[in-house]
């Protein structure tokens, strides 16, 4: 598995492990054993290792870099590096791979999102068994941007917009599912259990770390506006994640 290192990495290793799989996670820097996980050196960025790391391996998950657009070196490991993991998955007689995308990465015009999208058409076309499993935005990403804004003293909702954040415990779980289930061929989507408008997430994160402050009601400008109010970064498939943003609010009433 790429990606074990990560907010959802880590988590899925642990179901992986918990339902009986012999689990082997990559990581660009050597690391001990942990428990039941055997992790080997493998770098995306030049692909130094990943034949070796998918080696007798008949499953794979790769998650990719995570949210923050680095740009050429976010290109090399979104598509460089899995254009290399995918030619080892299939050296090796991979059977399977999933890959972990995002809701609405071929509807908002985001240099990170267009990347992805590009990954995805690697997976799809490379011949190796897939799925992909494109995942509303996590909580915790949610909860970092909000943090941040919080810093200059006051926030901005858009009154159009309809937030849909999923819990890694669900994401981890519905990943599991899928390894479980065998290729389908199919790109998947899938979000947290409930939509909030923009406005009413930011008060709830404002009440849970006790804070107060002026939230203004401002339309976010541009094509990403237009497609954040349109819905994009939220899907009606089922099944969804059950852990509100309540729940993980509750869970992390502090920074």
């Amino acid at each position: 598995m790429t990606g074990g290192s990560g907010r959802l990495g880590r988590v899925v290793l642990e179901k992986l492990v918990g339902a009986g799989y012999d689990v082997r996670a990559a990581s660009r820097v050597p690391r001990a054993a942990a428990g039941d996980v055997r992790w080997v050196v493998a770098d995306l960025t030049t692909g130094a290792g990943v034949a070796e790391a998918v080696s007798g391996g008949r499953r794979g998950a790769a998650s990719g870099v995570g949210p923050p657009y680095k740009g050429r070196y976010t290109r090399r490991v979104e598509l460089g590096g899995t254009a290399a993991l995918l030619r080892a998955a299939r050296a090796a007689g991979v059977r399977h791979l999933v890959y972990v995308s995002i809701v609405g990465v071929d509807r908002v015009p985001w240099g990170y999102f267009r990347t992805k999208v590009e990954a995805e058409r690697l997976v799809r076309d490379d011949g190796v068994p897939w799925t992909i499993l494109r995942a509303t935005q996590f909580h915790e990403f949610v909860a970092a941007g909000l943090k941040g804004m919080a810093g200059f003293g006051f926030m901005v909702a858009d009154p159009g917009v309809p937030m849909q954040s999923v819990d890694v415990r669900d994401v981890a779980g519905r990943l599991l599912a899928l390894v479980a289930r065998g290729p389908g061929g199919t790109i998947e989507e899938y979000g947290g259990p409930e939509v909030l408008p923009m406005e009413d997430a930011v008060r709830r994160w404002q009440r849970a770390r006790g804070l107060r402050r002026p939230v203004l009601r401002l339309r976010l400008p541009g094509a990403s506006g237009r497609a954040f109010r349109a819905g994009h970064l939220t899907t009606e498939a089922h099944p969804r994640g059950t852990i509100t943003w309540d729940d993980y609010l509750g869970a992390h009433p502090r920074p």
